[in-house]
């Protein structure tokens, strides 16, 4: 193939790669480039999860005892406290909590709770009671009142 540039004649300096040339090679790497991305999207939203699929948000419970672990990244924040249910038997429920930066935003801090605080937690149930897990509506530390959410009309 031969190109003319001005009153010069060269040859043209790219060849196809694998013998496929024009608008068609285009077209594939489109293509392909849209496949990877919805890949890449429906791994995202599976990631964050419709939480009444997890929780009965339509009731709520109380769980009161020792901060165990406190877990402050993302997507979301996670309480562990350690607790007795009605036989007396000890229990370790897990807190699904916010996303550390709404958190953040709330003046919730990764220094805000710390192990060995007795806190009381409230929230929807999870629907499989053997996972002993909620999903925290409002937390409140015991020795000094302090409690999220806080007014948000002041």
């Amino acid at each position: 193939m031969k190109t003319t540039i001005g009153s010069a004649s060269a040859v043209a300096p790219w060849r196809p790669v694998g013998g496929v040339a024009g608008p068609g090679r285009a077209v594939v790497r489109v293509v392909t480039l849209a496949a990877a991305m919805a890949l890449i999207s429906v791994s995202a939203l599976r990631a964050h999860h419709s939480f009444p699929s997890y929780y009965f948000e339509e009731q709520m419970v109380t769980v009161r005892g020792e901060l165990i672990e406190f877990d402050y990244r993302a997507p979301h924040a996670w309480v562990k406290v350690r607790t007795r249910d009605e036989a007396g038997k000890e229990q370790v429920v897990s807190a699904e909590w916010s996303n550390p930066n709404r958190l953040a935003r709330d003046g919730v801090t990764k220094t805000t709770l710390n192990i060995g605080d007795v806190v009381i937690v409230a929230g929807s149930p999870g629907r499989n009671p053997d996972e002993h897990r909620v999903h925290l509506k409002a937390i409140q530390r015991v020795a000094d009142g302090w409690e999220w959410p806080q007014d948000r009309r002041r």
